[in-house]
């Protein structure tokens, strides 16, 4: 069969790669037609646009960059129908993606099945319309999903979280590294580490990254080491740091297994680290703070920003955002999860409940099963119908 994908960012080419992977288990004739990245490409098939090509974040950049971004959405449209796939798979990215679905299922017969569901349980809730009339199977990944979308009367797969399935190869594969192999091969002092992990935009860095940091001379007897994001030079990050603080890319996974503590940004990495069992308070500093949190109060549709208290459906992490996330704040929580804090062994007692609540390792697998199964049967379907042996 021939399969269309789209995803606009790091993050949805990695998972789209993975699911790629599953469904060619299950079809060897796949084939392969998408807009993504590297990791896809890596799987094969025709890689129409890099995902570089249309990423753009904030309010200032789209806005100088909107012909682009509709002159990718005309052509992204136009290439869908032409190749005139068996299925065509969104992969999270829900301002472009859902675009398209509007136009393959106004325009075409081929099918529009969704990947990592738009996260509009916390905002923009009004988009359940457009999934609903554009979208013929939704797969999501956070199963506190499945009652939300249940509730507009639309139902969802949960087929597991991937970032389980990361985490627990990155174990499997790791097994022969050690504390001492890490600090030796990064040149880091033996002193127990504190993670930092401050976002993956340079904003985000510079909003929250000095905080930590200046939260972090508190404990002399912890050696703070940031996990450098992609794309981001190291010389940026050096106008924050000390000479003592060091940074490390592409070892984030490797950062975690080894840290005491973490101090993290909201995002997947909140989760991450919870699938680690590294304590963690979630630091996520914005400008104007006070008017930050009102907004947050009463616009948000939900009560938590990090995925693991959405997991979990109660606070596991301690959450200090907005004009909450202050350099004495940050510093009273992470004494409290340090070894031998107050708070460290229920936080480590909710990442069990968070681990039990998300499921075991297998997500790809089990989307393309699904998929594989569900195109198998409206073949069937199609076929029986044109022979005049419908149901």
């Amino acid at each position: 069969m021939k399969y269309y994908l789209i995803a606009g960012e790091a993050s949805g080419d990695l998972h789209a790669s993975n699911l790629m992977k599953a469904l060619r288990k299950r079809d060897a004739s796949a084939e392969f037609r998408f807009f993504g990245g590297d990791l896809m490409a890596a799987v094969g098939g025709t890689c129409v646009k890099h995902y570089r090509e249309l990423a753009y974040m904030g309010f200032v950049p789209v806005l100088l960059h909107l012909r682009t971004i509709f002159r990718n959405m005309d052509f992204c449209k136009r290439d869908v129908a032409a190749w005139n796939p068996d299925v065509l798979i969104l992969v999270d990215y829900p301002g472009f993606n859902l675009k398209i679905a509007e136009y393959v299922r106004a325009h075409t017969r081929i099918p529009v099945f969704y990947y990592i569901s738009p996260k509009i349980w916390a905002w923009k809730e009004y988009r359940i319309k457009n999934i609903r009339r554009d979208v013929s199977e939704l797969y999501s990944i956070l199963p506190f999903e499945v009652e939300f979308f249940r509730h507009h009367d639309y139902p969802v797969h949960y087929v597991g979280n991937p970032c389980v399935d990361a985490v627990d190869a990155f174990i499997a594969s790791a097994q022969h590294d050690t504390p001492e192999q890490f600090l030796s091969d990064n040149r880091l002092s033996r002193k127990p580490i504190v993670a930092l992990l401050a976002g993956s935009r340079k904003q985000e860095i510079k909003d929250n990254l000095p905080r930590m940091l200046e939260a972090a001379r508190s404990f002399p007897d912890f050696q703070f080491v940031v996990a450098g994001a992609p794309g981001i030079d190291a010389s940026f990050y050096r106008k924050f740091l000390k000479d003592d603080t060091e940074i490390v890319y592409g070892q984030t996974y490797r950062l975690l297994r080894y840290a005491s503590a973490a101090l993290v940004t909201s995002g997947t990495a909140t989760l991450e680290t919870a699938l680690f069992r590294v304590p963690q308070v979630v630091c996520y500093y914005t400008a104007a703070g006070k008017f930050v949190s009102f907004l947050r109060r009463h616009i948000l549709k939900v009560k938590y920003i990090s995925l693991v208290n959405l997991v979990a459906g109660r606070e596991v992490v301690t959450e200090l955002v907005a004009d909450g996330m202050t350099v004495a704040n940050v510093r009273r929580e992470l004494a409290r999860i340090l070894p031998g804090g107050d708070g460290r062994e229920t936080m480590l007692s909710g990442y069990d409940e968070m681990a039990r609540i998300l499921g075991a390792p297998g997500a790809s697998e089990r989307a393309a099963g699904m998929m594989v199964n569900r195109l198998k049967n409206r073949d069937e379907v199609q076929v029986n119908h044109g022979s005049g042996n419908g149901h």
